[in-house]
């Protein structure tokens, strides 16, 4: 799953669940799940442009190293553990978002949210590795068309 596509289903958790929250019968829940949602919808804007900044740290390496591969993969790999900390944090606050999203949530929602939970944690901590994988096979594919 590419970097969009895996942010934009953090988007559609992170809309969904006032739809969830409306049939539950607590106080407020609509209220209590669009200030969540908000809060997370920040947070998960930040974390995006984090991976878009790293990507462009990674191309720029990639550039800057020219044929020189090892030098390459060290830099690409120097630039991916700065970011895993937030990758990892970002992932800590999407089980948090999740888990706080639950008690309002229809028994069946609250199914499959604890089955994409997990899927969705890794593939966030997985983004700096994923996106240097990526860089480098764009990288490889554009090669033949500049030599």
């Amino acid at each position: 799953m590419s970097l969009r596509t895996t942010f934009a289903a953090v988007a559609v958790l992170a809309f969904a669940t006032p739809v969830f929250a409306q049939t539950a019968p607590a106080a407020d829940p609509v209220a209590a799940a669009a200030t969540a949602e908000a809060a997370f919808t920040v947070r998960a804007e930040a974390f995006q442009e984090a991976m878009l900044a790293m990507q462009d740290e990674m191309q720029a390496a990639l550039t800057a190293a020219g044929a020189d591969r090892v030098k390459a993969n060290a830099d690409l790999d120097a630039i991916a553990a700065r970011y895993q900390p937030q990758a990892d944090a970002f992932a800590n606050e999407l089980d948090a978002f999740i888990t706080s999203q639950l008690p309002v949530m229809p028994p069946e929602a609250q199914a499959q949210m604890a089955q994409m939970g997990p899927a969705m944690r890794t593939q966030i901590t997985g983004f700096p590795a994923t996106i240097k994988a990526g860089v480098i096979q764009e990288a490889a594919a554009a090669a033949p068309a500049s030599q």
